[in-house]
């Protein structure tokens, strides 16, 4: 009996967190992901993983995200419950293979460079297809999703295309589908090779049309190819909706809303349908409307009715809505978790890091002292301008109710002219860091490359801090023992801009000449 009356309790409590979830305001989470007793609560990743797709191979589930102008590009992610996620691996290691304009020294890709794309596995290889806005469609494939992945193969060179998805027919044929966003966001399907490294223009088939409708996901379940997609409409907002057909190349008449906007949860749209290892259906989605966080990542259930993926809580008029809690499809020993801190003890950079552009080479190691990351300066592209000084070393900032980085540096090697330090930036930035000036080092507090002077440091040590809560709003320290940390500068709040969320960075630069270093001997982020 008494086991009963707490299994009663127990759902009750349960219910009381799940209701609390579901009237909460967006980002005003003190829970989020695994909960540790079987349940979850949405988001299941509070950072900016935007563009989701999401496959299962066997018991693994992988994801892909977009990276825009970060290398190497096009995160992949891995789950064994769909709600537990690490990084695996980053498809594109050299994004000059896109273009020149996405190196370092050019810098001329913010809010574009690798867009959405799309997962596939078959025959045993994984496929990666992905677009870009100004120079097309590519695609590359690995036996393994953590690579390495083959150079890439441009499949189509022309621009205003964006969203794309592919998919290997039950005979073996391949299709490709793509949205052509510059021509009234007309979507086609392409006859595609069997190897995925080329498509025929001439086997054009219009499939849809419609004012802003992307995110395309082509997917076949019970003898129905869906064309699952996003469509926004002005003082609605941005939902999930589907068409289908009986054959592969359509006509795709049928049309249906699988959810509402969901405006009170930044509009979940775009991501992957996916069936579960617990024979249950899914959707990892991302939310779409973008705020300082970014567009972060939620699962929702899928249910179908009358043939229909019904995405979220099935409402009475069977729409789907948004649902901030489920139970964990199935239950793995393991937890994954995405890594955040690194101590640089590896010889190669921990799969959470990305350069903002692709980096030179040359003016970064690892070894030449173990156990710490060596950021060398050079000038940047425009003086003084953070936003085009080359190599700043960047990862996702999450949105949780504390976060705390600390960043030891060894600033004994900086040469006249040059300055580093730790950075939140995004359209807008914020840094706090030392600048070298003659044979004095001084801290100084950067915001949109307004300079603020401050102490002069004779350590060869320093300790930067930045801390934040649910509200976006930073406050940076700096310390010269590790211990004991003196606030700097202003409170920053967060932004979003260039189609991405926050993001914390290392940077190193000399406006001067191209001399000097920077060596980190850890970054924390709790």
């Amino acid at each position: 009996m008494m086991k009963y009356l707490l299994s009663i309790l127990y759902s009750m409590f349960f219910s009381f967190l799940a209701f609390a979830q579901e009237e909460r305001e967006w980002g005003d989470w003190s829970m989020w992901g695994d909960q540790g007793n079987g349940t979850y609560f949405n988001p299941i990743i509070p950072s900016d993983y935007s563009d989701i797709d999401c496959i299962r191979v066997g018991n693994d589930y992988y994801a892909i995200s977009s990276t825009f102008q970060f290398s190497p590009g096009m995160t992949i992610l891995h789950s064994k419950d769909l709600v537990n996620w690490q990084i695996c691996g980053n498809a594109i290691t050299d994004l000059t293979q896109v273009s020149e304009e996405l190196n370092w020294s050019r810098m001329n890709r913010y809010g574009k460079g690798v867009w959405a794309g799309t997962l596939r596995h078959h025959n045993d290889r994984f496929y990666l297809f992905f677009g870009t806005p100004d120079e097309g469609y590519f695609m590359t494939s690995a036996s393994r999703p953590e690579g390495p992945w083959e150079p890439l193969t441009h499949l189509l060179s022309d621009k205003g295309w964006d969203d794309c998805t592919a998919i290997w027919d039950d005979d073996g044929k391949a299709y490709f589908v793509g949205t052509h966003f510059s021509d009234g966001y007309k979507t086609y399907l392409f006859n595609m090779s069997s190897d995925g490294k080329s498509i025929d223009r001439k086997s054009t088939v219009l499939i849809n049309i419609g004012n802003g409708r992307e995110a395309n996901k082509l997917i076949k379940v019970n003898g129905w190819y869906y064309l699952i997609f996003s469509e926004h409409k002005e003082d609605i907002g941005r939902y999930v909706m589907a068409k289908r057909s009986r054959k592969v190349t359509g006509p795709y008449n049928e049309e249906k809303q699988l959810a509402l906007p969901n405006l009170e949860a930044l509009e979940p749209n775009q991501g992957g349908v996916v069936l579960g290892r617990d024979s249950n259906w899914y959707f990892l989605t991302h939310h779409g409307t973008g705020d300082w966080s970014g567009r972060i990542v939620s699962l929702l259930p899928v249910t179908w009715i009358n043939d229909w993926p019904i995405i979220g809580q099935v409402l009475p008029q069977k729409i789907g809505t948004m649902t901030w809690s489920g139970r964990i499809p199935i239950k793995e020993k393991e937890r994954l978790s995405i890594k955040r801190s690194d101590d640089f003890d590896s010889e190669k950079l921990s799969l959470q890091w990305q350069w903002n552009y692709q980096p030179r080479k040359t003016k970064f190691s690892l070894l030449e002292r173990p156990g710490w990351l060596r950021l060398k300066a050079y000038r940047p592209l425009q003086l003084n301008k953070l936003m085009y000084a080359g190599n700043t070393l960047t990862q996702r900032s999450f949105r949780k109710p504390e976060n705390k980085i600390i960043v030891k540096m060894d600033v004994s090697n900086m040469t006249e002219g040059q300055k580093n330090g730790l950075c939140h930036f995004s359209s807008q930035h914020a840094a706090i860091g030392i600048v070298k000036e003659g044979n004095t080092r001084y801290l100084e507090y950067r915001k949109n490359d307004y300079i603020t002077r401050g102490t002069q440091i004779r350590s060869s040590f320093i300790w930067l801090k930045s801390e934040w809560g649910l509200d976006g709003i930073s406050r940076f320290y700096y310390s010269f023992d590790g211990d004991q940390f003196i606030p700097f500068g202003e409170p920053y709040p967060l932004v979003w801009g260039n189609y991405r969320g926050d993001r914390l960075g290392i940077y190193c630069f000399n406006d001067k000449t191209e001399e000097g270093y920077v060596d980190i001997d850890y970054f924390y982020y709790q």
